[in-house]
């Protein structure tokens, strides 16, 4: 696996983290690391970005970003905007080849889901792994909401004739409540591919070497770590609650 392409279910979900702990376990390993931002959006020309935050988490990876552009939009509306060009799927994909003959592994973030356009001719990210007939990492949200945005990304990676490695769980809480436990059984079924790992809420802001020491128990084998999903849900789960008999019969009705 030279290249992975890091997708989310939507936006604001952990995946320039998920990017950093990946990078990070492999940095552990030995192995060298380059870190593709095909279009940044929202952040002005010198402010830090996500490559930057990557760079500060996890260390000493190389990092491109081929655009950047100043409003919080989709990466084709941004560049409009802004009267710039915009990122075309084959220009991420011939960046990405060029740095995989560099490094052992080339992990592409994009922006927001899988098919958000970067273009005006519908060109997405999905479109890059394609042409780099690179697997799939999804990052997706812990709670309620998230079986079906997973099943959609699953369905649109399968449509396309793409891989999907398996899903993250981009920012798990302190305390998960029933959706999120249940959920750790139910996405691998409807992504149609394993659960791979699960970052915790506010891992992002921990000191960098305690991120990257903590990285490899966040993520499972098949991305470099020692995380394993029954045993994470063994421990995340609680016994039902019992039924109220204080108030006698009555409380059955």
């Amino acid at each position: 696996m030279a290249v992975l392409i890091v997708s989310g279910t939507g936006t604001e979900i952990g995946k320039t983290v998920v990017t950093a702990a990946v990078a990070a376990v492999a940095l552990a390993r030995g192995r060298t690391v380059a870190v593709l931002k095909p279009a940044q959006t929202g952040v002005a020309p010198g402010e830090s970005g996500d490559v930057d935050e990557v760079i500060r988490l996890a260390g000493g990876v190389t990092t491109v970003e081929l655009a950047r552009f100043p409003e919080p939009l989709a990466p084709a509306t941004a560049a409009a905007r802004a009267g710039a060009p915009p990122v075309r799927p084959e220009e991420i994909a011939e960046t990405a080849a060029k740095l995989a003959t560099e490094h052992d592994l080339v992990l592409v973030e994009g922006a927001g889901g899988l098919l958000v356009r970067f273009d005006h001719e519908g060109g997405t990210l999905a479109d890059a792994a394609r042409l780099l007939d690179a697997p799939v990492l999804v990052v997706a949200p812990a709670g309620l909401g998230t079986l079906n945005a997973t099943a959609l990304t699953a369905e649109a990676l399968r449509t396309r004739g793409l891989a999907a490695l398996g899903v993250v769980i981009g920012s798990w809480p302190a305390v998960p409540d029933l959706a999120a436990r249940c959920n750790l059984a139910d996405l691998p079924d409807v992504a149609g591919a394993p659960l791979l790992g699960a970052v915790p809420e506010g891992a992002g802001a921990l000191a960098p070497a305690r991120f990257r020491a903590g990285a490899g128990d966040w993520l499972g084998p098949a991305l470099g770590g020692g995380w394993d999903a029954a045993r994470f849900a063994a421990g995340t789960a609680r016994p039902a609650a019992s039924p109220d008999m204080s108030a006698g019969p009555s409380a059955e009705r």
